[in-house]
């Protein structure tokens, strides 16, 4: 984490008060938040609508922050306490970000796209770790104040930072990779996440390409070559190096073998066609999104074994494609961090395709943000449930609805169901559960199904 003394901060930073009583005092790290403040941090204050975060700093302080950020408009600062003033306190956020990073020898991983950057991520994070001492993006901070305080927690002994960068409207992306600076850019995919803010998917590839505006003269883009609306864009591409990946052999990496296994994929790639590799997460997609890690990796000089040994290694963030044993020897599939069309379809496609005999069940919730065609797209994911495949459908929510109302054209009535509760979901789903089911639970982050998952695994 940033460790710097409190006069070194002001000159990278523009501060509006005499601090040299406070010059010597040393700051290690940040702190927005004063549920997760630890000894030494620097407390960044916001003003908000609701709530002035102001009126925690003299707490904070009391509490072993070694000192606090200051909004100018913000009357009574406290003066007799090690108070940087500044004009205000989230931008001054982050160009402490972008001065740190640019203080930084580290080389950066920024990764982008609709659906698959947090797998991606941790994808990348666990091959690198096989050489190098990694940082990655913790939980969601990928945004406009997440970027910033994750570039401020890197230690400067660090090698390598892989970076998550979300965005909902267009500039978003270029802010942070103008931070960041990376070294290698990904994007996973375009999908249909943010329709509602963007319009089309071409103003989403738009969007998602405002990456590459950051990354270094001899930076690596790295992208899936099957998506039209990125390939079409070559000739925007002169300034850096591109490497693209897919299903297509028009790629420079592409899988030539995948094979499914109970807890993920053997696979296969061009580039090295005697190794077989194990992915430990379900879903040929997710191969894909390996394959963009293996480019990664590659450039950063490691070798097929210790690429082949990350993968191995590999641990997803929390609720996305997790695995758990759950009630009467059931499988329960975690996938409900989000959901977007594409990355619905994708997960029921590798439910639907899995060779084991047992029954398959999907609980599927509302996919928000999706504008003016949303319930379209909620009545195309009903439309695409295979009942020869999938058991039971159950949906949950104002839009899953659709999702069942469509399922029902093609399944008898007594093996859907949609609910407006929660818990009459879960009541109605373990009352049909006989054992050794396959249960995939998706949607959107708003919809907390996770509570379904934990009702299905508690013991």
């Amino acid at each position: 984490m940033i460790q710097r003394t409190i006069s070194q901060i002001t000159k990278m930073i523009k501060v509006e008060n005499d601090v040299s009583p406070f010059a010597d005092t040393m700051i290690n790290g940040v702190c927005i938040d004063t549920r997760k403040l630890q000894s030494g941090n620097l407390f960044i204050p916001f003003k908000g609508q609701n709530v002035d975060g102001h009126k925690y700093v003299e707490d904070a302080i009391k509490n072993g922050a070694a000192g606090s950020l200051w909004q100018k408009d913000v009357p009574n600062p406290p003066t007799h306490l090690p108070i940087i003033l500044v004009e205000n306190t989230e931008v001054a956020l982050q160009e402490l970000a972008r001065n740190y990073r640019s203080e930084l020898t580290i080389k950066i991983v920024g990764v982008t796209g609709s659906n698959g950057k947090t797998t991606t991520k941790d994808i990348i994070t666990a091959m690198l770790s096989e050489k190098y001492v990694v940082q990655k993006t913790e939980g969601n901070y990928n945004n406009h104040l997440g970027l910033p305080i994750t570039i401020l927690s890197l230690n400067e002994e660090t090698d390598v930072a892989v970076l998550e960068m979300g965005m909902s409207a267009r500039g978003e992306i270029e802010f942070l990779t103008k931070m960041a600076k990376p070294d290698i850019a990904i994007i996973t995919n375009i999908g249909e996440a943010h329709l509602q803010d963007l319009g089309s998917r071409e103003g989403i590839a738009e969007a998602k390409l405002e990456i590459t505006k950051g990354l270094s003269e001899d930076g690596l883009f790295i992208y899936i070559g099957d998506e039209p609306l990125l390939k079409e864009r070559e000739h925007l591409y002169n300034n850096f190096r591109v490497k693209t990946f897919g299903k297509s052999k028009s790629n420079d990496v592409f899988p030539i073998y995948i094979e499914k296994k109970d807890h993920g994929s053997i696979f296969s790639v061009n580039i090295a066609p005697d190794k077989h590799l194990f992915l430990p997460v379900l879903g040929e997609y997710n191969v894909l999104n390996a394959l963009a890690g293996i480019i990664a990796a590659l450039e950063l000089d490691l070798s097929l074994e210790e690429i082949e040994s990350g993968l191995k290694s590999l641990k997803l963030s929390a609720m996305r494609m997790e695995l758990h044993s759950g009630i009467k020897g059931t499988q329960v599939i975690n996938d409900a961090y989000n959901a977007s069309p594409t990355s619905m379809k994708a997960a029921i496609h590798m439910l639907e395709n899995l060779d084991q005999d047992e029954r398959k069940i999907v609980v599927l919730g509302d996919m928000l943000e999706l504008g003016e065609n949303e319930i379209q797209f909620h009545k195309e994911v009903g439309s695409i449930l295979n009942p020869e495949k999938i058991h039971y459908v159950f949906t949950y929510g104002e839009l899953g609805k659709y999702i069942a109302e469509s399922a029902s054209e093609q399944f008898p009535p007594t093996r859907v169901f949609h609910f407006s509760d929660k818990q009459e979901l879960i009541q109605s789903l373990k009352s049909i559960i006989k054992g050794d089911e396959w249960i995939l639970v998706k949607g959107s982050r708003g919809m907390k199904l996770e509570e379904v998952v934990k009702s299905l695994i508690e013991n």
